[in-house]
């Protein structure tokens, strides 16, 4: 049978995603691209068995198991999960959301909250900078938006350096979820090959994004390999519990549940309690 793979169509899946864009993976795969919300949605739905989804999904999906190693996460800044403000941080009263976030909106309003002091009411809507600000005192902007938005005129507070400096862990903004019921015992080779091709034809990667993105090459590598992360180890796991911990005492989530992997994972003595 084919295993329908739901990909976030962002830069930063790209190397992730490497082999499944460039048709390089032969396997039984069947890949969509689509924003991170419409993955879950999806995932959630049946319409997907395998999702790069966003990460605070794991806690509202039941049944779904991590593919063991991988994610899309940032040791420091990441330069494109931006909160773009018109007023100091402790001064937003109204926040424009990315209606294609799930996992930035709930860290937006942990780090508001926990180093600010404000939880700001919140409107959805298109990543369209200018238009949000139009209607806000602040926006959170997401993805390839973030990184082509003209932020200069605004106070900037990057979320993972933000997270950083509230805990001193990791970001992890993406995983690889498998749908319950799914069989998929065996297919991780596949999904780490793609990341290990990915990173080997960075090169190509960067020359295609140069033509899409205002950055230069050194920028862009700069953003792929010092910016991201797309490893999940102890530190990304310990950030993953931390970040699901203060989304249940702010109940953006039911509660922080266990997490499960397929086949077996390294760390699986790290997951959340």
């Amino acid at each position: 049978m084919p295993v329908r793979v739901g990909i976030v169509d962002y830069l930063n899946s790209r190397p992730l995603a490497w082999a499944f864009r460039e048709g390089a993976e032969t396997g039984p795969f069947v890949p969509s691209y689509l924003p991170p919300a419409e993955v879950a949605r999806q995932l959630a739905s049946g319409g997907l068995d395998i999702g790069l989804i966003p990460s605070i999904e794991v806690q509202r999906i039941r049944g779904l198991r991590l593919l063991p190693g991988l994610c899309i996460a940032a040791t420091h800044e990441v330069r494109s999960v931006l909160l773009v403000s018109k007023v100091p941080p402790q001064q937003i009263r109204c926040l424009a959301l990315d209606e294609n976030s799930r996992t930035s909106v709930a860290l937006a309003k942990i780090v508001l909250s926990r180093r600010y002091g404000v939880a700001p009411e919140c409107v959805f809507l298109p990543p369209e900078l200018e238009k949000m600000m139009l209607q806000a005192d602040a926006a959170l902007v997401i993805g390839d938006p973030a990184l082509r938005a003209t932020i200069s005129d605004y106070l900037v507070l990057d979320l993972a350096e933000e997270w950083r400096r509230l805990t001193g862990l990791p970001f992890v903004f993406a995983v690889w979820a498998v749908r319950a019921g799914v069989a998929a015992d065996g297919l991780a080779p596949f999904f780490n090959r793609s990341l290990q091709q990915g990173l080997e034809n960075l090169d190509g990667l960067i020359a295609v994004a140069e033509g899409q993105f205002e950055m230069d090459a050194e920028e862009l590598r700069e953003y792929l390999t010092v910016n991201l992360s797309f490893h999940l180890g102890a530190g990304e796991l310990a950030g993953l519990r931390e970040f699901y911990s203060l989304a249940a005492e702010m109940e953006l989530i039911a509660e922080a549940r266990p997490l499960q992997f397929l086949d077996s994972c390294p760390y699986q003595g790290d997951s959340v309690e």
